[in-house]
């Protein structure tokens, strides 16, 4: 991806944030520049990859195929350090994008609609050598439990949410018509560096072309502490 397409998606993000008024931690305002001067007292942002993330997954065309995210907490099973289980992200997918079918090896999440427009998720069951099963899944939403056509259409509205297990193959997609949509994710410890298992080969992070300056950092990008 361009640069300068990462940092026109960042600021659209954080105007959806705005307009339904859900207010960001200061680092995530912070310049390339005010990044340089933070010590070691900020380490839990670098080593626990919170912050932003923009992907196209390697594809090189975002409006089809990609999601913006916000990581705000995250533990670590890696390290002592961070004793967290759990995680709590906020995803922007827009109408007709696609976030590609994978699952992932240990984490569990609830992915709930924080408002704009519609969702559709996609859910399988993998087979033992990771391929989709064509067999009912068994669904988890807003308290209900109950059996549903592998890849049939499930459609989260404002408010919705869906339990997703580890496991359970899913892809999910911008309803078109309805509008761009902000998604909550809350989770047990992420680890997008070895957890997640795409059904097709992508790339998790982009190639990033430099054509003009970083307007935030992603999460992958934190200079080392002085």
């Amino acid at each position: 991806m361009k640069r300068s397409h990462i940092n026109a998606v960042i600021r659209k993000m954080e105007k959806l944030v705005d307009e339904l008024r859900f207010q960001l931690p200061p680092f995530l305002k912070w310049t390339p520049e005010e990044w340089r001067e933070k010590g070691h007292d900020y380490d839990e942002i670098r080593d626990n990859m919170l912050g932003w993330d923009v992907t196209d997954y390697g594809m090189g065309n975002y409006a089809e195929m990609g999601i913006a995210l916000i990581t705000l907490r995250n533990g670590n099973a890696k390290n002592a350090k961070y004793p967290k289980t759990y995680a709590e992200k906020l995803i922007m997918i827009e109408e007709g994008q696609v976030a590609p079918m994978h699952f992932h090896w240990k984490k569990m999440e609830d992915i709930i609609n924080r408002g704009g427009g519609n969702v559709i998720f996609h859910l399988h069951n993998a087979t033992k050598d990771g391929k989709l099963d064509s067999t009912d899944v068994e669904i988890n939403q807003d308290g209900r439990k109950y059996l549903a056509p592998a890849g049939v259409d499930i459609i989260l509205k404002p408010g919705d949410s869906l339990t997703l297990r580890p496991y359970q193959y899913h892809e999910f997609i911008g309803q078109p018509g309805t509008g761009t949509v902000l998604l909550g994710e809350v989770s047990m410890c992420n680890d997008d560096n070895a957890d997640n298992r795409f059904l097709d080969q992508f790339a998790r992070f982009p190639t990033i072309e430099e054509d003009e300056p970083p307007y935030r950092l992603l999460c992958t990008e934190y200079p080392l502490a002085k």
